[in-house]
């Protein structure tokens, strides 16, 4: 199979080379490191490129912008894909703001000139949108929640799962990123449902894992460890570090992504996370992380929540497990977290 990833050198793009290649795909990788441009040296995401020439056998990079239609267009002319995963994006709730053009055209113009040329050129290809818990803005905070020692939980058992893909997107505060994303998302489901093209729809809750560049602005649990383990001081944002995130490894994202190219369901989303499971406060993160690295964090708190930001957010994964029942969460948070602290202790990457 041909396979087309964007993001390639980013957290899941990465990881979805490393499992297409190793089935014996052909794999294109689009990715022209914008992460450094947003986020600066920190983000660079070379260092994880040079390891995917260095390991895979079957992949080729491709340096274009995805916001390049033209670009774009002749690739897609020159191959016939048959999978599309879509990872890249400006993926900061906060850089947005300060970039609003740049976010959108990344996010929502990106992701359109792609399912357009799939359209056009291989309209017969699976294409996969890794979306956000974003879109929802921030209407999952209208859920009723007790506070607890160390988080915020749901109130009523009806909601003990989590934000299930029924929780409305309209009409709630979204932050920039959120709204560019949201664009992209109805975009995706548009070519699936009107265009009856194979499009499904992730919208992730933390993804995760080693091969992410973590940064202040993103990258919740990589960044988290390597100021832990560097010493670099930590701020805490509102809510009295009782926020809430479920948490969901690279290697099972990219194994439910397989899951939907065997048996597309046009148009469909889906929420993608950890579950509850997987799910963890700030406080509870930085516990478990000072525990395992042996290391205290310097963090000071904020009395400022992110604007837009979710006070708890745990993915209800019953759609996709109904849809997909083969799939299930391999990585626990124990093991996330352990194999995150072991890979930056023994990363020749310099923490910036």
């Amino acid at each position: 199979m041909r396979i087309l990833v964007t993001g390639s050198s980013g957290l899941i793009g990465s990881e979805a080379v490393e499992h297409f290649d190793r089935q014996g795909h052909t794999v294109f990788g689009i990715d022209n490191n914008m992460r450094a441009l947003f986020f600066g040296p920190g983000g660079d995401t070379l260092w994880n490129l040079e390891r995917l020439k260095n390991t895979a056998k079957r992949f080729t990079h491709v340096a274009i912008d995805i916001r390049d239609r033209a670009a774009i267009e002749e690739l897609f002319s020159e191959q016939r894909f048959e999978l599309i995963v879509h990872c890249a994006a400006q993926p900061s709730h906060d850089k947005a703001r300060e970039i609003p053009l740049l976010d959108f055209e990344v996010n929502a113009l990106g992701t359109v000139n792609l399912l357009e040329m799939t359209r056009q050129h291989c309209p017969e290809a699976v294409f996969v949108f890794i979306s956000t818990n974003k879109v929802y803005g921030d209407a999952p905070n209208e859920i009723p929640m007790n506070e607890l020692a160390t988080r915020y939980d749901y109130a009523r058992p009806e909601d003990y799962d989590g934000v299930a893909e029924t929780c409305r997107i309209d009409r709630t505060l979204h932050s920039m990123f959120g709204a560019s994303k949201a664009a992209a998302d109805l975009a995706a489901q548009e070519y699936g449902r009107y265009f009856n093209m194979k499009v499904g729809v992730f919208r992730g809750g933390c993804l995760t894992g080693p091969a992410h560049s973590g940064v202040e602005l993103h990258g919740f649990l990589s960044y988290l460890v390597k100021a832990t383990l560097t010493g670099r001081p930590y701020s805490v944002f509102g809510y009295k570090g009782k926020q809430v995130r479920d948490n969901i490894h690279s290697q099972d994202v990219v194994r439910a992504i397989e899951e939907f190219a065997g048996n597309p369901r046009p148009g469909e989303v889906y929420n993608l996370g950890g579950g509850r499971e997987n799910s963890v406060s700030m406080l509870e993160a930085i516990e478990r992380i000072e525990r395992l690295t042996g290391r205290k964090l310097d963090w000071r708190y904020v009395d400022e929540a992110r604007k837009g930001d979710h006070i708890c957010y745990i993915s209800n994964l019953a759609k996709f497990r109904r849809d997909y029942p083969n799939w299930k969460i391999t990585q626990g948070m124990d093991a996330i977290l352990e194999e995150m602290v072991t890979s930056q202790r023994t990363s020749k990457r310099a923490f910036v």
